[in-house]
């Protein structure tokens, strides 16, 4: 399944993208505020906010107008809005990104269209030295 070309990353994490416990599908329109545990799937329209510490799967046709704050999000609909993922962000063709990423790891596939800008900051290893910037390096 093109979805789940990511696998092997998510496997390793505590959620598994087999377990989808919701899936709003492509003839549902849902508006509102949408928080969840486990993995969703969105194959239809949505639009408002959604909050996980886990995996949104935003299916092909999706159209998601939202402010998103997840765990990792894997996209291959459309979304319009600011993501916000602590763990990742794949974006696969033939996907649509229209806003701005923050993320410590973001995949880009050919094909997709991103619109917006990315902010990444890796993941702070315990007891590891700063990350390096602009202001200190060296």
């Amino acid at each position: 399944m093109a979805v789940l070309r990511r696998e092997e990353k998510i496997a390793n994490e505590d959620v598994n993208i087999h377990d989808v416990h919701t899936i709003l599908g492509p003839e549902s329109s849902f508006e509102g505020k949408l928080a969840f545990e486990g993995t969703v799937r969105i194959d239809g329209k949505f639009k408002g906010e959604i909050t996980t510490e886990n995996v949104l799967v935003v299916g092909q046709g999706a159209k998601v107008e939202a402010t998103v704050r997840v765990g990792s999000i894997i996209v291959n609909g459309e979304v319009n809005g600011d993501i916000t993922a602590k763990r990742s962000v794949d974006l696969n063709a033939p996907g649509v990104v229209r806003g701005n990423i923050a993320t410590p790891e973001l995949t880009i596939a050919k094909g997709v269209i991103f619109e917006g800008t990315c902010q990444m900051e890796k993941k702070k290893a315990a007891g590891g030295p700063p990350p390096v910037t602009p202001l200190n390096r060296g």
